[in-house]
């Protein structure tokens, strides 16, 4: 019986140290679904050879001579969307990994651990899943929960908590006159809240709405 063939991942490294760049490959080569097809020594090298080569991932330094490694990612990721980009620095910084994640990149991983962490990167990459360094996890965590101390609504809050309230009465059934005199609000204003929920969620009616009520956990499936 003949195996699967598992498609090979192609990878272009950019590094502007020799060095590091061969002990990278020697990582990434000893696996038998990763290839270093091309190698660049600055960033403006890296997108050159993006443009020549067929790759499917890119592995790159941030400070890199010419073209840093986050300005090379922007301009990859605006040139061939479904390249997937790796930032492989000496740097544990969270201003670098935030700026990382802005340019477009998939995933942070530490030279000090590549040995560690650099194959199982590359394949969460390619399975569209990002992968961060420990530090990361918890700048994210810190990060967001700043923006919320900060009365920064998180942008997946489309609603007002009064429009949630209203969504919440019109999924169990409540007429427009038990919403008004439970929510102390007038007939007319429930109408209003109703048609903006209507319009900021792109739905047409009480049915949709309601659905919507028990996916969001307002309401009892």
């Amino acid at each position: 019986m003949t195996t699967p063939h598992t498609s090979v991942i192609r990878i272009l490294l950019a590094d502007d140290h020799a060095l590091v760049r061969r002990g990278v490959r020697l990582i990434l080569d000893r696996e038998p679904d990763l290839e270093v097809v091309a190698e660049a020594g600055d960033g403006a090298e890296a997108v050159e050879l993006a443009r020549t080569h067929e790759i499917d991932l890119a592995v790159m330094d941030i400070a890199m001579p010419r073209m840093t490694g986050l300005q090379a990612t922007r301009e990859l990721v605006a040139r061939k969307p479904g390249v997937r980009v790796l930032m492989l620095t000496m740097h544990d910084n969270e201003q670098y990994f935030f700026q990382a994640l802005k340019a477009g990149a998939d995933g942070y991983v530490l030279k000090s651990v590549a040995d560690r962490d650099l194959v199982a990167a590359c394949r969460a990459a390619m399975r569209d899943e990002p992968f961060l360094y420990p530090g990361a996890v918890t700048a994210l965590i810190r990060n967001y929960l700043d923006r919320v101390r900060n009365g920064e609504e998180p942008p997946e809050q489309l609603l007002t908590a009064r429009e949630e309230e209203v969504l919440k009465l019109v999924a169990e059934g409540h007429s427009s006159k038990e919403i008004a005199d439970l929510l102390f609000i007038s007939i007319k204003t429930v109408h209003r809240h109703r048609e903006n929920l209507l319009h900021k969620l792109g739905m047409r009616d009480r049915l949709e709405l309601t659905r919507y009520a028990i996916r969001a956990g307002l309401i009892e499936a």
